[in-house]
């Protein structure tokens, strides 16, 4: 099966084209993207381009897209399931949606992984997985909440991602280990998240939907009421 992976979820853009032969082409962001201006909707196409000419392939060959579902940043969401959903829907494909974070720590191969990702207004996102199984859901917390929580499971996991980065010394001091800040680890690779594609649901592109764990900074205002 070739499978078009992409993620959005958090400041670096990444996608990968994993074909059938079990080659894989990707565009793996550098960790220094993390801490970038966001430039997906710039970015994200000739990525994806880039990646299909690789493989020589072309829109005709994929038989699946995946996509980051998040939780991460509200545009980047967005845009990355806009995409996925636009090519799946033009070709007829089926759409796997993907945790960001479990993608996340797929990337790190520890024994216990803590995904953080950057959730902005002090805040975190954050899973935590021994292997491929999930033992803490997705969640948002301020860093003080999620320190205690690692505490109090009395764990040291290795901690990965932008959130990671950002919060180091809180959970450093709460006994996780966070990777180099330069470390690659700290990246969401498509490649995970087209290996996960085989082994989560399938989906019609507009059930596709962003995982944002909290509401979006601004939403509609209701509509007044007149006399």
């Amino acid at each position: 099966m070739n499978v078009l992976g992409l993620d959005t979820s958090t400041a670096a853009t990444a996608a990968c084209l994993l074909r059938a032969d079990g080659h894989a082409f990707e565009v793996a962001p550098p960790p220094s993207a993390l801490t970038a201006r966001p430039a997906h909707a710039s970015e994200l196409m000739p990525a994806i381009a880039l990646v299909l000419e690789q493989a020589a392939l072309g829109f005709g060959d994929l038989d699946a897209l995946a996509v980051g579902v998040g939780p991460g940043r509200f545009t980047g969401l967005r845009i990355g399931i806009a995409t996925a959903r636009a090519i799946a829907s033009a070709r007829l494909l089926p759409v796997h949606p993907v945790s960001s974070l479990a993608a996340l720590a797929a990337g790190a191969e520890a024994e216990l992984t803590l995904a953080v990702i950057d959730a902005r207004r002090g805040e975190a996102f954050a899973a935590l997985y021994r292997g491929a199984e999930e033992l803490w859901a997705p969640f948002v917390a301020d860093p003080a909440a999620l320190a205690a929580r690692i505490r109090a499971a009395g764990i040291t996991a290795l901690a990965v991602g932008d959130g990671a980065v950002g919060f180091r010394n809180v959970l450093e001091a709460a006994g996780a280990r966070v990777a180099p800040e330069d470390s690659p680890l700290h990246v969401i690779r498509a490649l995970h998240v087209c290996r996960l594609a085989s082994e989560g649901p399938v989906a019609a592109p507009e059930a596709v939907l962003p995982n944002y764990l909290r509401r979006p900074d601004a939403v509609p205002k209701p509509p007044v009421a007149h006399p």
